[in-house]
């Protein structure tokens, strides 16, 4: 958890660059990763000549070898030496300025083939207009303590939540607790390939990476294992060449080596090689958008005939999935109830030909301040032979914050989040994350009896067949209204003879006074 200090050093990182004319938060994100890469290369170095020290064996990848660095022809080479972060941060602003704009960037583009992360780096540029802001934000970083993976990931996310408070680019978002409760849900295996096909700042592969961390530390000892979590357990998608960089840099920040974070549009013809290549989805993708069918691939459009990118997503999902793998993404509520025919379609098939497990609606504020759209989690197993017996629906109403657009934690931090234990009922009112876990991880067991006014309850297949396959739950969800007592009819008109007799003779004794 990143302290009130660190806060406040971070935030005045970004107060800096605001200061000085860049308000787009994405591009104050960007220049903070390109830095931070940049850091991270000197620390690597650092480490690696710690550790040839101490076993006398010599540096397996030199970041920074000896000699000199020549960024173009013409340009004067200088040491590599220069280049390292721990060198370049004591030089005077305009010395400074110039090093890194002429030969630190120029370096990170020659290194793109070093890494997965550097590949990123290809056509990194400096855009901070002067020295004096370089100098302040280098100083800023140096004096954060970024020496374990706990904290370079806390403060990264912490910087990475600075783009949905300003209000701007929000979109690639999704609350770091809903994402939790998403992994949670899933609960990722050692041995899992877990992909996000629209993965923005890949919050969701982080979450599932920290899910290995803690609840299966072997992953991380067992060689085998290791390798896989390094190297092929994370696949994350985007077309967004600064998503990927951030995206890559959250990852590495982590603690995860050689993640697979690639520029690829998960919906086009080119990318259909991968099918039945991941054993679980993570992801809230991209929705409310429309696309042309020359651009979509023509396995999607078998799957399901339409040019809706919320439902291409699933169909996409179902393709790249393994049998027997599973899925946890996000939906708008009209997925759940929507009258096309391709609507109907794929509802159909995720209920008949593969496994619906589970429907958690959200409560419309959880996007707030940038859109207040009703969403669901959509939970379901790949089969291809079908298994539904009963759908489990959970009608979330409180996540622990305000559902206005300030978004304010309602609880302790100890009570927050789908983890929290030892909740009241006052305090479950306000968080209904433990909650949902509690009774997913019960779907097949007393959930099943469950009343529809509970806040969850299972539907059998044939119900939710019978009714178009609508997913939505108000559709099944029974209201109790509290009942109320009348008076018998004689009481009431008795009433109401006393009250006129009060008024009468309120009446008269408010002349009398007047007449006096």
């Amino acid at each position: 958890m990143i302290t009130g200090a660190l806060k406040s050093q971070v935030d005045a990182i970004w107060d800096d660059f605001w200061s000085s004319g860049i308000s787009n938060p994405l591009e104050v994100m960007e220049q903070l990763t390109y830095l931070l890469f940049i850091k991270g290369l000197d620390e690597r170095q650092t480490r690696a000549e710690a550790k040839a020290n101490r076993t006398g064996n010599p540096i397996d990848d030199v970041v920074f070898p000896e000699g000199n660095f020549t960024p173009t022809e013409g340009v004067p080479a200088r040491p590599y030496a220069d280049l390292r972060w721990k060198n370049f941060k004591n030089l005077e602003p305009g010395e400074m300025y110039s090093l890194v704009d002429n030969y630190v960037f120029p370096f990170l583009q020659e290194r793109t083939n070093k890494t997965s992360h550097a590949e990123h780096m290809a056509n990194a540029r400096l855009s901070l207009p002067k020295g004096g802001l370089l100098a302040r934000v280098v100083d800023g970083l140096s004096e954060i303590p970024m020496t374990d993976r706990d904290t370079k990931g806390d403060v990264y996310e912490y910087m990475l939540s600075k783009i949905a408070s300003s209000g701007t680019n929000g979109q690639f978002r999704t609350p770091r607790h809903i994402i939790q409760l998403m992994v949670e849900l899933m609960a990722p295996e050692p041995k899992d390939t877990v992909c996000d096909p629209a993965s923005g700042t890949c919050g969701f592969l982080v979450a599932a990476s920290e899910y290995i961390r803690d609840n299966h530390p072997s992953a991380l000892t067992t060689p085998k294992l290791a390798e896989h979590f390094h190297n092929e357990m994370f696949q994350g998608f985007d077309f967004d060449a600064t998503m990927l960089r951030i995206g890559s840099m959250n990852m590495q920040l982590h603690g995860v080596e050689s993640p697979n974070i690639t520029y690829r549009d998960s919906l086009a013809e080119v990318n259909s090689g991968d099918a039945e290549a991941y054993s679980l989805i993570l992801a809230n993708p991209p929705f409310a958008g429309s696309l042309n069918y020359e651009e979509v691939a023509d396995d999607l459009l078998a799957v399901v005939k339409t040019k809706k990118t919320e439902l291409l997503f699933l169909a996409q999902f179902l393709r790249v999935l393994k049998p027997g793998g599973r899925a946890a993404v996000i939906v708008p509520d009209g997925v759940l109830f929507g009258s096309t025919k391709a609507h109907k379609e794929l509802r159909r098939i995720l209920v008949e030909d593969q496994k619906l497990d589970g429907i958690v609606s959200l409560p419309s504020g959880v996007f707030k301040p940038y859109a207040g759209v009703s969403t669901a989690i959509m939970l379901f197993t790949k089969t291809n032979s079908g298994g539904t017996d009963h759908v489990w629906f959970y009608d979330l109403q409180a996540d622990g914050q305000s559902l206005d657009d300030k978004r304010t934690p309602l609880l302790a931090d100890d009570k927050l989040g789908p983890t929290a234990t030892g909740l009241s009922e006052e305090e479950h009112a306000k968080n209904n994350l433990p909650d949902v876990l509690a009774r997913w991880n019960d779907r097949d067991g007393t959930e099943v009896d469950r009343e529809r006014t509970a806040q969850s309850f299972c539907v059998p297949k044939a119900e939710i067949a019978k009714n178009d396959y609508d997913l939505s739950i108000n559709r099944y969800k029974e209201i109790v209204y509290d009942e109320i007592e009348y008076a018998a009819p004689a009481e009431i008109i008795a009433d109401l003879e006393a009250l006129e007799a009060e008024i009468v003779t309120g009446l008269a004794d408010l002349k009398a006074m007047l007449d006096a």
